[in-house]
Order: C-alpha cells, then structure tokens, then sequence
C-alpha cells in the first residue's frame, strides 16, 4: 500500500498552545482559522491525520496541509498567505481587535458599530474599517427577524405538508388557502410625477383611505392556478363561503386537501359542522408561527409587490377589480412555486439555527 510523506512529530510551548486555544473559545472567530488551530491542537495530543479528518469531517489533504505549516511556521503558517500587491498597513492584530470589537461589544449609548464610532475607538480610518467589515461578511447596521415555532407538533405537521409538495396523493387536489384581510384602498393626497430620463416615480408621503377589503385566495400547488373571492369581512361565516367557491370549482371526482394557518376562523364550529358534511375534504394546519410553509403566502407577496404597495385606488371597487384583473392575468399563464427542501432538510436547519441560538450566549 502506498504510503505519503511522515508527518513531524508537534510539540506547543505554552504561549503558542494558549493562542490556538484562544483561536477556538472565541465565540465568534473566522471559522477557518479556527479548524486549523483545532487540528494542530489535535496533533499535538498524538491524533494521527486520518483520525483528525474523521472527527473534523475534514480531508485528510487538508489535516496534512495546515500540520505541515505549522511544523515549519509556527502560528504565522496557520495565517493566510499575502497576497501580490501594496503591503499591508494595518497588522493582523489590528484587525482581529476590530473583529472582536465588533462582533463581542458595542460602543457606549448605541445599539451597534458604525464605521466612524468603530474608527473612533480603534484609531483606525473609517475606510480600512469599511474593508474589513467587507472582507469578513460583516454588516452591524442591518438586522433581521426570525420566529420558531412552539407547536408540539412542529415535526409532524412539517412532515405531512412537505409530503403534500413533494409528494402529492393520487386523484387529489393540494389547495393552500389563506385570506389577507384589511387590504386598504389608498388613494395619494395629490398626483403622482411619473418616471422619466433622470429622475425615478416619486409620489406623497401620505395618503387617503377609501375603505378595505379581504382576499379569500386558494393557490393550487400542482398548477399554480389561484381560486380567489373579494370579502368586505374575514369571519368565519366569510370563510365558509369562501369553502363554498372552492368546492365549486373543484371536479366532485377529486379529493380536496386543504393546507391552512390555526387562525380562529378556520376552526369555528360552522367551519367544522361544514367540513364534517365533506368527506373528500381533508385539512391539513400548518403549525403556529410558520406561515413559510403554506405556498399561498408568497403569492400573497407577489401581489403586494406588483399591485397593492405602488396602485392606487379611489374606492373599495377599483381595489377589488385590481386585484381581480391579477388573479386573472395570473391564472391565464400560472407558474407553480416548486417546493426543494425535504422535510429532514428543514428540520436539520431549524435544529442547527436552535443550537447557533444556544450557544450565543445572550
């Protein structure tokens, strides 16, 4: 069997063993240079390569590759290498104390870093500040928002609706249906300036309210084909009419499977008195705090984005028969949202985002 070269022998003084270490217990340290100070802190405690590849699901090219580096470099190995150009003129240790200020405190009074407050605090110029964040994905002014879900039933109630995607029963109909409720017809306090060479559509800041209404909408996964219905109301009364349109419009030879949020009106007694008298009718509730997984929802984003959040509507009327003239144009050439992720894929993900959360310390 071939064999490759023998890889040397490691041994730490106390200083280099305390850096590696420090490399690896900071929270929120570039992941590669932490990999490679774990796999030289490996070595040093007599791993071989294959088994240092094996538990940091690594290859062992790249075990060998950062073990060698160190045996001839020292800590400057495990460093990437320059690059051809002007020298550098911030040192690595200056740069990690931008890193760490950045990602482990925040400066007196405010929520996050800015690159003049960041530049205040180290002495460094707000444009080297700007490269860094830049080079190292770090973006302290933005943030987002997440919800998980607190359903008992999240890992079943995952699995069935992704089961409908991706694998939809026989001789059946997968609806995902859904109302948005209290849609405003808005009207601008005065004309619009329309775009022209130079200068972009610009309007006022405020507004005229003409009423609202609710959309019922039933997106039919296989298709894309939308079954929708204008509502001056979401009661649960409202609904069921809406369950009524559906089951017109739905051939009496197929099965209906409905996917739908918890919200109150889905669950009346009406609703359940309705459903009973409908065998063909099955329901499928998504789990609480994740509206993500009903398809209807990002069709509800294509309309605001392409109709409700730049038109204008002098009545409740020309609302309804915007959104009317969308579903239509829609329906006459519909583009079903094609579901990828399985379910052990999501649920892989969410475990992964839990444990980040965990361990993030706050």
């Amino acid at each position: 069997m071939r064999r490759g070269r023998r890889l040397p022998e490691l041994e730490l003084s106390e200083q280099q063993r305390t850096t590696l270490q420090g490399w690896t217990r900071r929270r929120k340290t570039a992941q590669a240079l932490s990999m490679r100070a774990q796999i030289v802190l490996r070595a040093s405690e007599g791993g071989t390569a294959t088994a240092i590849a094996v538990q940091m699901h690594a290859c062992i090219q790249t075990v060998s590759k950062w073990w060698r580096r160190f045996a001839e470099q020292g800590l400057d190995g495990l460093l990437d290498e320059p690059r051809p150009g002007q020298p550098r003129k911030l040192s690595d240790a200056q740069i990690e104390q931008v890193i760490v200020r950045t990602l482990e405190s925040k400066p007196p009074a405010a929520t996050h870093w800015s690159t003049r407050t960041m530049a205040q605090a180290t002495g460094i110029n707000q444009t080297a500040i700007s490269r860094i964040w830049r080079a190292f994905s770090l973006e302290p002014h933005r943030s987002e928002t997440f919800k998980l879900s607190k359903d008992p039933l999240f890992i079943d109630k995952v699995r069935d609706i992704v089961g409908l995607y991706m694998d939809p029963p026989q001789r059946a109909l997968v609806l995902c249906v859904d109302e948005k409720s209290q849609i405003q017809a808005l009207d601008r306090t005065a004309p619009l300036l329309p775009m022209r060479p130079g200068q972009i559509e610009r309007r006022t800041h405020d507004y005229a309210r003409h009423g609202t209404t609710s959309l019922f909408a039933a997106l039919d996964t296989k298709t894309g084909k939308i079954i929708g219905q204008n509502q001056q109301r979401h009661r649960s009364q409202e609904f069921r009419n809406f369950l009524d349109t559906i089951e017109n419009n739905v051939p009496e030879e197929l099965d209906v499977h409905l996917i739908m949020d918890n919200y109150g009106t889905h669950k009346t007694k009406l609703i359940q008195n309705w459903l009973a008298k409908r065998p063909r009718f099955h329901v499928h509730f998504t789990p609480t705090s994740a509206s993500w997984l009903n398809l209807v929802e990002r069709w509800f984003a294509l309309l605001t984005e392409r109709q409700l959040r730049r038109g204008v509507h002098r009545s409740t009327k020309e609302l309804k028969a915007a959104i009317n003239d969308y579903i239509d144009h829609h329906n006459r050439d519909p583009k079903p949202f094609i579901w990828h992720k399985t379910a052990d894929q999501i649920l892989d993900s969410v475990a992964r985002f839990c444990k980040r959360i965990n361990d993030s310390g706050h």
